[in-house]
């Protein structure tokens, strides 16, 4: 992956558009994120969970984070898509999260829609993480042919994923 900005890891100065191996980037945001992104998810979820406010402290100092570290790794033309795909995916993300919350014996209308945001915005984090990692394992970044053809199978993926759920979940 080529650098949008300068950024040091690990001590060592990166500097913009340099190219920078997978390995130092996807398995410690993947890590961090899947246990911010649970605890956020359990805090919101919880019978017993914090105030709302601490929700979203903790949840909204964590995605700011990680949105600035995205924005130094991938770019703003990125981020803006990641938001346009989340918008895209709604329906997608509400099926997943009823799912994971129909194992608890709950639904996503057993809450109030402000407590969504936090889960929603790390599940959107997550997933665009997940698809830029495949970009990456498939080295299909600066190949615009397999690009596109890692993106529809990306996109059929994740379409199939949402179906399953919603009708057999």
């Amino acid at each position: 992956m080529k650098l949008k900005t300068d950024v040091t890891i690990n001590g060592k100065l990166y500097p913009q558009g340099k190219e920078v191996p997978w390995l130092m980037i996807y398995p410690f945001f993947m890590v961090h994120m899947l246990a911010f992104g649970s605890s956020g998810f359990f805090m919101a979820y919880s019978d017993d969970g914090p105030p709302i406010l601490f929700l979203y402290l903790h949840g909204g100092i964590a995605i700011t984070a990680y949105l600035a570290f995205y924005r130094q790794y991938f770019g703003r033309d990125e981020i803006r898509w990641m938001f346009i795909n989340a918008a895209l995916g709604l329906i997608g993300i509400t099926v997943e999260i009823d799912w994971l919350l129909s194992l608890y014996g709950r639904t996503v209308d057993s809450y109030p829609i402000y407590v969504h945001v936090i889960p929603f915005l790390y599940y959107i984090l997550y997933t665009f993480l997940l698809r830029q990692a495949v970009l990456d394992l498939t080295r299909s970044r600066d190949n615009e042919a397999r690009r596109k053809r890692v993106e529809q199978v990306y996109v059929v993926g994740s379409l199939v994923v949402y179906l399953g759920i919603y009708l057999f979940g």
